[in-house]
């Protein structure tokens, strides 16, 4: 018999799996994402089932099914090992993906038995007729899924890891998942702007339902250390440097812990230990990369800095950040990191390049963006001794409309740098009139008005500066 392959397809997206669950490629480096799951799978066995479930579907989306299904089998594997009692309970995201697979292989009939699989065990394991189960280890699996995926994905996690809480409020990798996501959501809102919760309180609970957890135990140190409570905060990372010196994930945090701290170097004996267990880490090469711009940016301002140590650690910062963009072309802060350390070695040309180069990218996102254009505005400024042309970058920064951190900075430099030169009277038509252009990009209609009259004052045939100031007048 043939099966309708229209028919199938509708059955397919009622599926709770990682295919239907909106999880895009263009947010991750897949590579990097392979190797992060294959290093998670050497070092925390009871996340197996998750991992190879997760393995599959990114061997999937580099088009490898073949491989795709082997780790398949490796998660079927795993649910036998750790719930033999619960085998259809837990196979259901793994049979979903078998049925997705197979369906972009056009083997119809292997996808449909796989679809039957789900739905027969669905209606055994609930009342309802349809495929939909609300089962909380598929909303924290989900969970999981989606914190792989990059920042645009932590809210709808937080909210998968609160649904999985409310039948199973004391379990310890449902709070783990809660708190990573909240902690994760905190750190973007500081660095693009939004709204900030707290998750202190959150990874306090995960710590205490998780005693040997020493990775969130160190998140915990870091949230304290933001609080300024770091002295706290420490005793979590000693702890854990004693519990699991051998736990890559840990190291990562405790070195962060330490780079924050300003103990550079014990951050960076640290990272290397962890890069021995997890060479092909991204986050472990730009963490480096970040302290050895550190370091030299601290010997740069010493006098008589020897130029040997200065070229070495140079040299170590860009080979860090090259090899985490090289891995991870989507790692859009570390370009940025990049071309300013080419900058700090007086290596302009190269910085121009890679800040081009990132300016240029078609998926660049708006407030990534908007941050780069400030370092790429400082560069101009500070760097390459421009005024005019970093103001020119700046003003890119703030056309976009985002409100994010970046275009917040672009902002605040912007206006005070024009302010400056005005108010020291070496400001001409040209600057008050980009002032007015400032004020009227941040919505301060009368100012921007002001500033174009006293622009049209001195250079009364602007074109540009009348055009602007007829618009207001008529917007207001």
């Amino acid at each position: 018999s043939t099966i309708s392959k229209d028919s199938l397809k509708t059955s397919l997206l009622q599926l709770e799996c990682h295919f239907t669950w909106a999880l895009q490629k263009k947010h991750v480096g897949l590579d990097s994402l392979e190797e992060t799951i294959l290093d998670h799978i050497k070092f925390f066995v009871e996340y197996e089932i998750v991992d190879y479930n997760m393995l599959s579907y990114v061997c999937y989306l580099k088009n490898s099914n073949k491989e795709a299904l082997r780790n398949l089998r490796k998660a079927e594997e795993a649910i036998q090992k750790h719930h033999p009692g619960e085998i259809a309970r837990r196979s259901l995201v793994t049979w979903g993906n078998y049925a997705w697979i197979y369906y972009h292989m056009n083997r119809y009939e292997e996808a449909q038995t796989y679809v039957s699989k789900v739905g027969n065990s669905c209606k055994r394991l609930s009342n309802t007729a349809h495929g939909k189960i609300q089962l909380p280890e598929i909303y924290a699996e989900q969970g999981w899924a989606l914190l792989h995926f990059g920042r645009n994905y932590y809210e709808r996690a937080k909210n998968c890891f609160a649904n999985a809480l409310k039948s199973e409020p004391n379990n310890p990798d449902f709070n783990t998942g809660y708190a990573i996501a909240m902690y994760r959501l905190e750190r973007v809102a500081e660095r693009y702007g939004g709204e900030t919760r707290p998750c202190l309180e959150a990874l306090k609970r995960a710590v205490q339902l998780n005693p040997n957890d020493t990775a969130t135990a160190a998140l915990l140190a870091l949230e304290l250390q933001q609080l300024r409570r770091g002295n706290e905060g420490e005793r979590y990372v000693e702890e854990g440097l004693q519990k699991t010196p051998g736990c890559p994930i840990f190291l990562r945090h405790a070195a962060n812990f330490y780079r924050k701290k300003g103990e550079i170097n014990k951050a960076v004996e640290i990272l290397k230990k962890a890069l021995a267990l997890t060479p092909d880490s991204v986050v472990l090469h730009h963490q480096l990369g970040l302290c050895y711009k550190f370091k030299l940016c601290l010997l740069k301002k010493t006098r008589d800095a020897p130029q040997d140590e200065m070229e070495n650690l140079l040299q170590l910062a860009i080979f860090h950040f090259k090899t985490a963009i090289d891995k991870k072309a989507v790692f859009f802060s570390a370009y940025s990191d990049l071309a300013r350390t080419y900058a700090l070695g007086e290596r302009y040309e190269e910085a121009e390049e890679i800040f081009q180069e990132v300016l240029q990218r078609k998926d660049l996102p708006c407030d990534d963006k908007q941050q780069i254009y400030f370092h790429y505005g400082n560069f101009q400024h500070f760097d390459m001794k421009s005024e005019s042309k970093a103001i020119k970058y700046y003003i890119e920064g703030l056309k976009m409309k985002e409100d994010s951190y970046g275009r917040k900075k672009c902002s605040e430099i912007v206006e005070t740098l024009l302010k400056q030169k005005i108010e020291n009277g070496l400001g001409d038509a040209t600057d008050i009139g980009t002032l007015g252009l400032v004020h009227n990009l941040n919505g301060k209609k009368q100012e921007a008005i002001e500033c174009y009259e006293k622009a049209i004052a001195l250079d009364p045939n602007n074109e540009e500066y009348l055009n602007a100031l007829a618009e207001l007048q008529l917007s207001i």
